[in-house]
Protein backbone atom coordinates (compact mmCIF):
# COMPACT_ATOMS: atom_id res chain seq x y z
CA UNK A 1 0.00 0.00 0.00
CA UNK A 2 2.85 2.37 0.84
CA UNK A 3 4.43 1.87 -2.61
CA UNK A 4 1.10 2.45 -4.34
CA UNK A 5 0.55 5.71 -2.44
CA UNK A 6 4.07 6.94 -3.26
CA UNK A 7 3.74 6.05 -6.96
CA UNK A 8 0.30 7.64 -7.17
CA UNK A 9 1.45 10.95 -5.68
CA UNK A 10 4.63 11.02 -7.79
CA UNK A 11 2.60 10.29 -10.94
CA UNK A 12 0.15 13.09 -10.17
CA UNK A 13 3.04 15.47 -9.48
CA UNK A 14 4.75 14.43 -12.73
CA UNK A 15 1.57 15.07 -14.71
CA UNK A 16 1.22 18.52 -13.14
CA UNK A 17 4.88 19.32 -13.89
CA UNK A 18 4.56 18.16 -17.50
CA UNK A 19 1.37 20.14 -18.08
CA UNK A 20 3.08 23.21 -16.64
CA UNK A 21 6.64 22.86 -17.94
CA UNK A 22 6.08 21.80 -21.57
CA UNK A 23 4.30 25.07 -22.47
CA UNK A 24 6.73 26.95 -20.23
CA UNK A 25 9.71 25.41 -22.06
CA UNK A 26 8.32 26.43 -25.43
CA UNK A 27 7.70 29.89 -24.07
CA UNK A 28 11.31 30.15 -22.77
CA UNK A 29 12.71 29.10 -26.17
CA UNK A 30 10.61 31.78 -27.86
CA UNK A 31 11.65 34.37 -25.29
CA UNK A 32 15.33 33.52 -25.83
CA UNK A 33 14.99 33.92 -29.59
CA UNK A 34 13.14 37.21 -29.20
CA UNK A 35 15.77 38.46 -26.74
CA UNK A 36 18.59 37.62 -29.19
CA UNK A 37 16.73 39.17 -32.10
CA UNK A 38 16.07 42.37 -30.18
CA UNK A 39 19.73 42.50 -29.07
CA UNK A 40 20.96 42.01 -32.64
CA UNK A 41 18.60 44.68 -33.98
CA UNK A 42 19.89 47.15 -31.41
CA UNK A 43 23.52 46.39 -32.18
CA UNK A 44 22.85 46.56 -35.93
CA UNK A 45 21.34 50.05 -35.61
CA UNK A 46 24.34 51.18 -33.52
CA UNK A 47 26.83 49.90 -36.09
CA UNK A 48 24.76 51.39 -38.89
CA UNK A 49 24.72 54.75 -37.17
CA UNK A 50 28.54 54.78 -36.95
CA UNK A 51 28.83 53.84 -40.63
CA UNK A 52 26.16 56.24 -41.89
CA UNK A 53 28.50 59.18 -42.65
CA UNK A 54 30.96 57.12 -44.71
CA UNK A 55 28.17 55.35 -46.61
CA UNK A 56 26.47 58.67 -47.36
CA UNK A 57 29.73 60.14 -48.66
CA UNK A 58 30.50 57.00 -50.63
CA UNK A 59 33.95 56.63 -49.03
CA UNK A 60 35.59 53.72 -47.23
CA UNK A 61 34.48 52.84 -43.73
CA UNK A 62 36.81 54.53 -41.22
CA UNK A 63 39.47 52.26 -39.78
CA UNK A 64 38.26 52.69 -36.22
CA UNK A 65 34.73 51.67 -37.24
CA UNK A 66 36.04 48.62 -39.09
CA UNK A 67 38.08 47.70 -36.00
CA UNK A 68 35.00 48.01 -33.78
CA UNK A 69 33.05 45.80 -36.19
CA UNK A 70 35.69 43.04 -35.97
CA UNK A 71 35.94 43.43 -32.20
CA UNK A 72 32.14 43.12 -31.88
CA UNK A 73 32.12 40.00 -34.02
CA UNK A 74 34.79 38.31 -31.89
CA UNK A 75 33.05 39.29 -28.64
CA UNK A 76 29.50 38.32 -29.59
CA UNK A 77 30.10 35.46 -31.98
CA UNK A 78 27.94 37.17 -34.61
CA UNK A 79 29.06 37.85 -38.20
CA UNK A 80 28.63 41.49 -39.27
CA UNK A 81 28.24 42.67 -42.85
CA UNK A 82 27.81 46.39 -43.69
CA UNK A 83 26.80 47.09 -47.30
CA UNK A 84 26.30 50.32 -49.25
CA UNK A 85 23.19 51.22 -51.18
CA UNK A 86 24.31 48.95 -54.04
CA UNK A 87 24.59 45.95 -51.80
CA UNK A 88 28.38 45.84 -51.87
CA UNK A 89 30.14 44.96 -48.62
CA UNK A 90 31.82 48.04 -47.16
CA UNK A 91 32.97 46.28 -43.96
CA UNK A 92 32.70 42.84 -42.35
CA UNK A 93 33.71 41.26 -39.08
CA UNK A 94 35.95 38.79 -40.90
CA UNK A 95 39.55 39.12 -39.77
CA UNK A 96 40.94 38.71 -43.30
CA UNK A 97 38.43 41.19 -44.78
CA UNK A 98 38.27 38.94 -47.85
CA UNK A 99 34.56 39.54 -48.19
CA UNK A 100 34.88 43.34 -48.40
CA UNK A 101 33.80 44.44 -51.85
CA UNK A 102 31.67 41.34 -52.42
CA UNK A 103 28.07 41.80 -53.48
CA UNK A 104 25.40 40.81 -51.00
CA UNK A 105 22.46 42.30 -52.88
CA UNK A 106 21.14 38.85 -53.69
CA UNK A 107 20.64 38.01 -50.04
CA UNK A 108 16.89 38.29 -49.36
CA UNK A 109 17.29 39.90 -45.97
CA UNK A 110 19.79 42.52 -47.28
CA UNK A 111 17.65 43.26 -50.32
CA UNK A 112 14.67 43.83 -48.01
CA UNK A 113 16.76 46.06 -45.70
CA UNK A 114 17.86 48.21 -48.69
CA UNK A 115 14.18 48.88 -49.34
CA UNK A 116 13.79 50.21 -45.77
CA UNK A 117 12.45 47.07 -44.05
CA UNK A 118 13.77 45.60 -40.85
CA UNK A 119 13.93 41.81 -41.27
CA UNK A 120 14.78 38.99 -38.90
CA UNK A 121 14.38 35.27 -38.88
CA UNK A 122 16.16 31.99 -39.47
CA UNK A 123 17.36 30.43 -42.72
CA UNK A 124 19.77 27.81 -44.00
CA UNK A 125 23.08 29.12 -45.31
CA UNK A 126 24.32 27.22 -48.39
CA UNK A 127 27.75 28.80 -47.94
CA UNK A 128 28.18 27.83 -44.28
CA UNK A 129 25.91 24.78 -44.51
CA UNK A 130 24.18 25.59 -41.23
CA UNK A 131 21.08 27.28 -39.90
CA UNK A 132 21.52 31.00 -39.22
CA UNK A 133 19.55 33.48 -37.19
CA UNK A 134 19.76 36.87 -38.94
CA UNK A 135 18.82 40.50 -38.50
CA UNK A 136 19.08 43.09 -41.29
CA UNK A 137 18.36 46.82 -40.80
CA UNK A 138 18.63 49.78 -43.19
CA UNK A 139 21.19 52.57 -42.67
CA UNK A 140 19.52 55.94 -43.12
CA UNK A 141 20.85 59.41 -43.79
CA UNK A 142 17.80 61.55 -43.22
CA UNK A 143 15.13 59.78 -45.22
CA UNK A 144 17.59 58.30 -47.72
CA UNK A 145 18.71 54.67 -47.47
CA UNK A 146 22.49 54.66 -47.85
CA UNK A 147 23.16 51.05 -46.91
CA UNK A 148 22.29 48.15 -44.63
CA UNK A 149 23.73 46.18 -41.72
CA UNK A 150 23.23 42.43 -41.34
CA UNK A 151 24.08 40.39 -38.27
CA UNK A 152 23.98 36.59 -38.46
CA UNK A 153 24.21 34.14 -35.60
CA UNK A 154 24.49 30.32 -35.73
CA UNK A 155 21.12 28.93 -34.77
CA UNK A 156 22.91 26.28 -32.70
CA UNK A 157 24.09 29.00 -30.32
CA UNK A 158 20.51 30.07 -29.74
CA UNK A 159 19.44 26.44 -29.37
CA UNK A 160 22.21 25.78 -26.86
CA UNK A 161 21.19 28.80 -24.82
CA UNK A 162 17.55 27.72 -24.89
CA UNK A 163 18.59 24.14 -24.05
CA UNK A 164 20.42 25.48 -21.01
CA UNK A 165 17.24 27.13 -19.79
CA UNK A 166 15.31 23.93 -20.49
CA UNK A 167 17.86 21.84 -18.58
CA UNK A 168 17.43 24.14 -15.61
CA UNK A 169 13.68 23.88 -15.94
CA UNK A 170 13.68 20.08 -16.13
CA UNK A 171 16.16 19.86 -13.28
CA UNK A 172 13.70 21.82 -11.15
CA UNK A 173 10.88 19.57 -12.39
CA UNK A 174 12.83 16.42 -11.52
CA UNK A 175 13.67 17.82 -8.09
CA UNK A 176 9.97 18.60 -7.57
CA UNK A 177 8.94 15.04 -8.44
CA UNK A 178 11.67 13.61 -6.18
CA UNK A 179 10.58 15.89 -3.34
CA UNK A 180 6.98 14.82 -3.92
CA UNK A 181 8.14 11.21 -3.68
CA UNK A 182 9.91 11.92 -0.38
CA UNK A 183 6.86 13.69 1.04
CA UNK A 184 4.67 10.85 -0.25
CA UNK A 185 6.95 8.39 1.57
CA UNK A 186 6.53 10.31 4.83
CA UNK A 187 2.75 10.58 4.40
CA UNK A 188 2.36 6.95 3.35
CA UNK A 189 4.54 5.82 6.24
CA UNK A 190 2.38 7.77 8.69
CA UNK A 191 -0.81 6.28 7.25
CA UNK A 192 0.43 2.72 6.88
CA UNK A 193 2.05 2.68 10.32
CA UNK A 194 -1.31 3.48 11.94
CA UNK A 195 -3.03 0.89 9.74
CA UNK A 196 -0.31 -1.60 10.69
CA UNK A 197 -1.00 -0.96 14.37
CA UNK A 198 -4.73 -1.42 13.76
CA UNK A 199 -4.03 -4.67 11.93
CA UNK A 200 -1.89 -5.95 14.83
CA UNK A 201 -4.63 -4.97 17.29
CA UNK A 202 -7.16 -6.84 15.14
CA UNK A 203 -4.94 -9.91 15.08
CA UNK A 204 -4.58 -9.78 18.87
CA UNK A 205 -8.36 -9.67 19.26
CA UNK A 206 -8.67 -12.55 16.80
CA UNK A 207 -6.24 -14.49 19.01
CA UNK A 208 -8.44 -13.91 22.06
CA UNK A 209 -6.86 -10.79 23.60
CA UNK A 210 -10.12 -8.87 23.85
CA UNK A 211 -8.65 -6.22 26.15
CA UNK A 212 -6.52 -4.89 23.24
CA UNK A 213 -7.00 -1.21 22.37
CA UNK A 214 -5.27 1.19 19.99
CA UNK A 215 -4.27 4.84 20.42
CA UNK A 216 -6.94 7.32 19.32
CA UNK A 217 -4.78 10.47 19.28
CA UNK A 218 -2.39 9.60 16.45
CA UNK A 219 -2.59 10.16 12.70
CA UNK A 220 -5.06 11.99 10.49
CA UNK A 221 -8.61 12.73 11.71
CA UNK A 222 -9.98 9.89 9.59
CA UNK A 223 -7.53 7.43 11.17
CA UNK A 224 -8.36 8.74 14.64
CA UNK A 225 -12.06 8.16 13.91
CA UNK A 226 -11.24 4.65 12.67
CA UNK A 227 -9.22 3.94 15.84
CA UNK A 228 -12.07 5.24 17.99
CA UNK A 229 -14.58 3.04 16.15
CA UNK A 230 -12.22 0.07 16.52
CA UNK A 231 -11.92 0.61 20.29
CA UNK A 232 -15.71 0.87 20.64
CA UNK A 233 -16.10 -2.35 18.69
CA UNK A 234 -13.45 -4.06 20.83
CA UNK A 235 -15.11 -2.83 24.03
CA UNK A 236 -18.52 -4.11 22.92
CA UNK A 237 -17.03 -7.41 21.84
CA UNK A 238 -15.24 -7.78 25.17
CA UNK A 239 -18.45 -6.89 27.02
CA UNK A 240 -20.47 -9.42 25.04
CA UNK A 241 -17.88 -12.13 25.66
CA UNK A 242 -17.78 -11.39 29.38
CA UNK A 243 -21.58 -11.42 29.38
CA UNK A 244 -21.62 -14.76 27.57
CA UNK A 245 -19.10 -16.28 29.95
CA UNK A 246 -20.92 -14.84 32.94
CA UNK A 247 -24.22 -16.21 31.70
CA UNK A 248 -22.74 -19.65 31.20
CA UNK A 249 -21.07 -19.55 34.62
CA UNK A 250 -24.17 -18.25 36.38
CA UNK A 251 -26.42 -20.75 34.65
CA UNK A 252 -24.19 -23.71 35.45
CA UNK A 253 -23.74 -22.57 39.06
CA UNK A 254 -27.39 -21.86 39.78
CA UNK A 255 -28.88 -24.78 37.89
CA UNK A 256 -26.54 -27.48 39.18
CA UNK A 257 -28.09 -27.76 42.65
CA UNK A 258 -31.79 -27.69 41.59
CA UNK A 259 -31.11 -30.17 38.80
CA UNK A 260 -29.31 -32.51 41.18
CA UNK A 261 -32.16 -32.26 43.68
CA UNK A 262 -34.73 -32.81 40.93
CA UNK A 263 -32.87 -35.88 39.65
CA UNK A 264 -32.71 -37.38 43.16
CA UNK A 265 -36.40 -36.74 43.80
CA UNK A 266 -37.40 -38.32 40.51
CA UNK A 267 -35.17 -41.36 41.18
CA UNK A 268 -36.71 -41.76 44.62
CA UNK A 269 -40.19 -41.35 43.16
CA UNK A 270 -39.45 -44.02 40.57
CA UNK A 271 -38.26 -46.40 43.30
CA UNK A 272 -41.15 -45.63 45.66
CA UNK A 273 -44.21 -45.25 43.44
CA UNK A 274 -44.64 -49.02 42.95
CA UNK A 275 -44.64 -49.82 46.68
CA UNK A 276 -46.00 -46.55 48.12
CA UNK A 277 -48.05 -44.62 45.53
CA UNK A 278 -48.89 -41.80 47.95
CA UNK A 279 -45.26 -41.18 48.85
CA UNK A 280 -44.33 -41.39 45.16
CA UNK A 281 -47.03 -38.85 44.26
CA UNK A 282 -45.71 -36.50 46.95
CA UNK A 283 -42.22 -36.82 45.51
CA UNK A 284 -43.53 -36.07 42.01
CA UNK A 285 -45.39 -33.02 43.35
CA UNK A 286 -42.17 -31.81 45.01
CA UNK A 287 -40.35 -32.38 41.71
CA UNK A 288 -42.92 -30.20 39.94
CA UNK A 289 -42.30 -27.44 42.45
CA UNK A 290 -38.56 -27.76 41.82
CA UNK A 291 -39.27 -27.55 38.08
CA UNK A 292 -41.16 -24.30 38.58
CA UNK A 293 -38.20 -22.92 40.55
CA UNK A 294 -35.88 -23.93 37.73
CA UNK A 295 -38.15 -22.20 35.21
CA UNK A 296 -38.11 -19.06 37.33
CA UNK A 297 -34.31 -19.06 37.50
CA UNK A 298 -33.97 -19.64 33.75
CA UNK A 299 -36.42 -16.82 32.97
CA UNK A 300 -34.42 -14.49 35.19
CA UNK A 301 -31.13 -15.43 33.54
CA UNK A 302 -32.57 -14.84 30.09
CA UNK A 303 -33.96 -11.45 31.10
CA UNK A 304 -30.62 -10.46 32.60
CA UNK A 305 -28.78 -11.61 29.49
CA UNK A 306 -31.07 -9.56 27.25
CA UNK A 307 -30.69 -6.53 29.53
CA UNK A 308 -26.88 -6.72 29.39
CA UNK A 309 -26.90 -6.97 25.61
CA UNK A 310 -28.91 -3.79 25.06
CA UNK A 311 -27.17 -1.30 22.73
CA UNK A 312 -30.25 0.71 21.75
CA UNK A 313 -30.47 4.49 21.70
CA UNK A 314 -32.79 5.79 24.45
CA UNK A 315 -36.08 7.31 23.35
CA UNK A 316 -38.60 9.56 25.10
CA UNK A 317 -41.06 7.86 27.47
CA UNK A 318 -43.79 9.12 29.81
CA UNK A 319 -42.83 7.61 33.17
CA UNK A 320 -46.05 8.78 34.87
CA UNK A 321 -48.25 7.00 32.37
CA UNK A 322 -46.11 3.85 32.54
CA UNK A 323 -46.23 3.80 36.37
CA UNK A 324 -50.06 4.09 36.40
CA UNK A 325 -50.32 1.33 33.80
CA UNK A 326 -48.10 -1.04 35.81
CA UNK A 327 -49.99 -0.22 39.03
CA UNK A 328 -53.23 -1.32 37.38
CA UNK A 329 -51.62 -4.58 36.20
CA UNK A 330 -50.21 -5.47 39.63
CA UNK A 331 -53.07 -4.27 41.81
CA UNK A 332 -55.13 -7.49 41.57
CA UNK A 333 -52.18 -9.69 42.59
CA UNK A 334 -51.27 -7.31 45.41
CA UNK A 335 -54.80 -7.36 46.81
CA UNK A 336 -54.62 -11.17 47.13
CA UNK A 337 -51.81 -10.71 49.68
CA UNK A 338 -53.51 -7.74 51.37
CA UNK A 339 -51.11 -5.13 49.96
CA UNK A 340 -52.13 -1.83 48.33
CA UNK A 341 -50.20 -0.16 45.49
CA UNK A 342 -50.46 3.62 45.06
CA UNK A 343 -48.95 6.09 42.54
CA UNK A 344 -47.92 9.68 43.24
CA UNK A 345 -46.88 11.38 40.01
CA UNK A 346 -47.38 14.49 37.93
CA UNK A 347 -49.69 14.20 34.90
CA UNK A 348 -46.60 13.78 32.72
CA UNK A 349 -42.93 13.00 33.42
CA UNK A 350 -40.92 12.68 30.19
CA UNK A 351 -37.69 10.66 30.45
CA UNK A 352 -35.11 9.07 28.16
CA UNK A 353 -34.95 5.26 28.29
CA UNK A 354 -34.60 2.34 25.94
CA UNK A 355 -37.96 0.94 24.78
CA UNK A 356 -39.54 -1.38 27.35
CA UNK A 357 -37.00 -0.65 30.09
CA UNK A 358 -39.24 1.47 32.41
CA UNK A 359 -41.94 -1.22 32.38
CA UNK A 360 -39.48 -4.02 33.24
CA UNK A 361 -37.82 -1.93 35.93
CA UNK A 362 -41.13 -1.16 37.64
CA UNK A 363 -42.29 -4.78 37.33
CA UNK A 364 -39.12 -6.12 38.98
CA UNK A 365 -39.20 -3.54 41.78
CA UNK A 366 -42.87 -4.20 42.52
CA UNK A 367 -42.27 -7.97 42.44
CA UNK A 368 -39.42 -7.61 44.97
CA UNK A 369 -41.50 -5.30 47.16
CA UNK A 370 -44.48 -7.69 47.19
CA UNK A 371 -42.21 -10.53 48.30
CA UNK A 372 -41.27 -8.67 51.53
CA UNK A 373 -44.36 -6.53 52.20
CA UNK A 374 -46.51 -7.67 55.16
CA UNK A 375 -50.28 -7.97 54.89
CA UNK A 376 -52.04 -4.60 55.22
CA UNK A 377 -49.00 -2.60 54.10
CA UNK A 378 -48.66 -0.29 51.11
CA UNK A 379 -46.26 -0.08 48.16
CA UNK A 380 -45.84 3.47 46.88
CA UNK A 381 -44.69 4.47 43.42
CA UNK A 382 -43.50 8.06 43.68
CA UNK A 383 -42.25 10.02 40.65
CA UNK A 384 -40.46 13.32 41.34
CA UNK A 385 -38.63 15.77 39.09
CA UNK A 386 -35.26 17.19 40.14
CA UNK A 387 -34.77 20.36 38.08
CA UNK A 388 -31.30 21.00 39.53
CA UNK A 389 -29.84 17.72 38.23
CA UNK A 390 -32.13 17.41 35.20
CA UNK A 391 -33.44 14.02 36.29
CA UNK A 392 -36.75 12.31 37.01
CA UNK A 393 -36.65 9.94 39.97
CA UNK A 394 -38.75 6.80 40.32
CA UNK A 395 -39.13 5.66 43.94
CA UNK A 396 -40.67 2.28 44.84
CA UNK A 397 -41.26 2.36 48.62
CA UNK A 398 -42.22 -0.73 50.62
CA UNK A 399 -42.83 -1.45 54.33
CA UNK A 400 -40.84 -4.67 54.55
CA UNK A 401 -38.08 -5.52 57.01
CA UNK A 402 -35.52 -3.42 55.13
CA UNK A 403 -31.79 -3.98 54.61
CA UNK A 404 -28.60 -2.71 56.16
CA UNK A 405 -26.45 -0.21 54.18
CA UNK A 406 -24.01 -3.00 53.33
CA UNK A 407 -26.83 -5.25 52.11
CA UNK A 408 -28.19 -2.39 50.01
CA UNK A 409 -24.83 -2.25 48.23
CA UNK A 410 -24.68 -6.01 47.61
CA UNK A 411 -28.34 -6.38 46.64
CA UNK A 412 -27.58 -5.63 42.96
CA UNK A 413 -25.18 -8.59 42.70
CA UNK A 414 -26.43 -11.59 40.79
CA UNK A 415 -28.21 -14.26 42.84
CA UNK A 416 -27.82 -12.30 46.06
CA UNK A 417 -30.73 -12.91 48.43
CA UNK A 418 -31.33 -11.44 51.89
CA UNK A 419 -32.50 -14.86 53.08
CA UNK A 420 -30.73 -17.90 51.57
CA UNK A 421 -33.93 -19.95 51.72
CA UNK A 422 -36.11 -17.32 50.00
CA UNK A 423 -37.96 -18.34 46.84
CA UNK A 424 -36.57 -15.54 44.64
CA UNK A 425 -33.87 -16.09 42.01
CA UNK A 426 -31.76 -13.13 43.17
CA UNK A 427 -31.74 -11.65 39.65
CA UNK A 428 -34.46 -8.98 39.84
CA UNK A 429 -32.28 -6.10 41.04
CA UNK A 430 -29.46 -7.12 38.66
CA UNK A 431 -31.92 -6.83 35.80
CA UNK A 432 -33.06 -3.41 37.09
CA UNK A 433 -29.46 -2.17 37.24
CA UNK A 434 -28.62 -3.40 33.73
CA UNK A 435 -31.74 -1.84 32.21
CA UNK A 436 -31.05 1.43 34.04
CA UNK A 437 -27.46 1.57 32.76
CA UNK A 438 -28.58 0.80 29.21
CA UNK A 439 -31.00 3.75 29.47
CA UNK A 440 -28.37 6.12 30.87
CA UNK A 441 -30.04 5.99 34.29
CA UNK A 442 -28.83 5.06 37.78
CA UNK A 443 -30.35 2.59 40.24
CA UNK A 444 -29.89 3.06 44.02
CA UNK A 445 -31.23 1.06 46.98
CA UNK A 446 -31.43 2.64 50.43
CA UNK A 447 -33.33 2.47 53.69
CA UNK A 448 -36.64 4.25 53.52
CA UNK A 449 -36.76 7.78 54.96
CA UNK A 450 -39.99 7.69 57.03
CA UNK A 451 -42.13 10.65 57.95
CA UNK A 452 -42.23 11.83 61.60
CA UNK A 453 -44.36 9.43 63.59
CA UNK A 454 -44.01 6.68 60.99
CA UNK A 455 -41.99 3.87 62.58
CA UNK A 456 -42.36 1.37 59.75
CA UNK A 457 -39.26 -0.04 58.16
CA UNK A 458 -38.85 -0.64 54.46
CA UNK A 459 -36.68 0.12 51.44
CA UNK A 460 -36.52 2.91 48.88
CA UNK A 461 -35.63 1.54 45.46
CA UNK A 462 -34.79 4.63 43.39
CA UNK A 463 -34.00 4.90 39.67
CA UNK A 464 -32.85 8.30 38.35
CA UNK A 465 -33.70 8.82 34.65
CA UNK A 466 -32.59 11.67 32.43
CA UNK A 467 -35.42 14.16 32.01
CA UNK A 468 -36.63 14.70 28.44
CA UNK A 469 -38.38 18.03 29.10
Amino acid sequence: MRLRLICALMFVTLMVVLVQDIPLGSYLVGVERDRLTTSLERDAFLLGGRSSAALTAGVAIPAEVATDVRRYGRASGARVVIVNAAGTAAATSDDDQSSTGSSYGSRPEIAAALTGKITSGQRYSETLRTELVYVAVPVLSGEKIVGAVRLTYPASVVDDEAAGHLRTLWTVAGTTVALAGFLAFLMASAVTSRLHKLRKATELIADGHFETRTAENEGAPELRALASAFNRMAAKLEHLLIQQRGFASDASHQLRTPLTALRLKLENAADTIATDPDAGAAMVAASLEETSRLQHIIDGLLKLNRAEGQFISPTENDLSQIARSRQEQWQALAEETGVRISVQAAPRAAIFAIPGAPEQIIDNLIDNALAVSPEGSQIQLVIAKDAASGTVELHVLDEGPGLSPDECERAFNRFWRAQPNSEGSGLGLSIVQQLAQASGARAVLSRRANQPGDHSQGLDACVQFRAAD
